[in-house]
């Protein structure tokens, strides 16, 4: 099984496989049929709270995964994907940010690892 990570706003494609949006909030701009989504697990994305203090700043990122991190450690969601991935031979999880390299899909896909 291959985990990938993808900005929700890039075109569908079928080597994408099972399709899992991992915010907590619905993209921007986007519609539910664009997004070709199989999953939407809200509850796997960072707490509002972390969200927040995060706010995609780059001099974060660090202290944000740790954080994140911890969060994931008790979150029954966690679960839920982690069935979604065993059951499919490739899974992409979805975000909206703008960095691909500092948010949180980054780090869920490596604590799922």
């Amino acid at each position: 099984m291959t985990v990938s990570i993808s900005r929700v706003y890039e075109p569908f494609s079928e080597q994408d496989g099972y399709r899992v949006l991992v915010d907590r909030l619905w993209p921007r701009g986007m519609t539910h049929e664009r997004a070709h989504l199989d999953d939407w697990l809200k509850a796997v994305a960072p707490s509002p709270e972390l969200r927040r203090w995060f706010g995609h700043r780059a001099v974060r990122f660090e202290e944000f995964a740790t954080r994140y991190r911890a969060e994931l450690d008790g979150n029954p969601a966690v679960d839920v994907l982690r069935a979604a991935i065993s059951a499919h031979a490739r899974v992409t999880l979805l975000y909206g940010a703008h960095d691909p390299k500092v948010n949180h899909a980054v780090v869920l896909r490596d604590y799922l690892g």
